[in-house]
């Protein structure tokens, strides 16, 4: 990450790098060393734990520069990067995990039973990513007339959905929609 951070003091301006430093560019009088297993190696100048890097034959990285004295480790790059990327694409998984969203399945009275299957596998998808569904039987012209079929079109849908979901709330009819929302347990 190259992203350049200005800022303003008394007037100048000092330029920022907010990148991770490498070998070279580490120039602190005292670093505190941590070895490539993780193992506290002390407190040295930053030129010891440069040859301390050359002999292991791997680089010397800035982990907190925030702290006193700034911590380096002996660790190659190439891994200390690939580890980096992996933690962080956890951790977005992880978010988006957190962050459940509401999928809406809209099915019409007259819906054969394949299509109820394709649709059924579909929330059953949706279910087991972590995300709401909120399912919709749509009545149309004089459809309105039998309500009794729509119900029992939902509670097929939910039976063909299976024991291990919750549903949130009871039916509800607004305009000419009969609605309930399922999650997960």
């Amino acid at each position: 990450m190259n992203n350049s951070l200005i800022q303003e003091k008394k007037g100048l301006t000092i330029k920022k790098q907010s990148r991770t430093r490498l070998n070279g560019e580490i120039r602190y009088p005292e670093v505190r060393v941590i070895g490539s297993s993780g193992e506290q190696l002390g407190i040295m100048s930053s030129r010891e734990a440069q040859l301390l890097a050359n002999e292991q034959g791997v680089d010397l990285v800035e982990i907190a520069a925030n702290t006193n004295p700034p911590v380096v480790k002996v660790i190659d790059w190439g891994k200390y990067q690939y580890q980096k990327m992996k933690e962080d694409a956890k951790n977005r998984k992880k978010a988006r995990e957190k962050q459940s969203e509401l999928k809406q399945m809209k099915i019409g009275l007259k819906i054969s039973d394949n299509d109820l299957n394709i649709k059924v596998r579909k929330m059953r998808e949706f279910i087991d990513d972590g995300d709401r569904v909120k399912i919709m039987i749509i009545f149309k012209g004089r459809e309105m007339a039998h309500k009794e079929i729509g119900s029992e079109l939902l509670d097929k849908v939910l039976k063909l959905l299976g024991e291990d979901i919750v549903t949130e709330g009871k039916p509800q009819f607004s305009g000419r929609n009969l609605s309930i929302q399922v999650r997960r347990k």
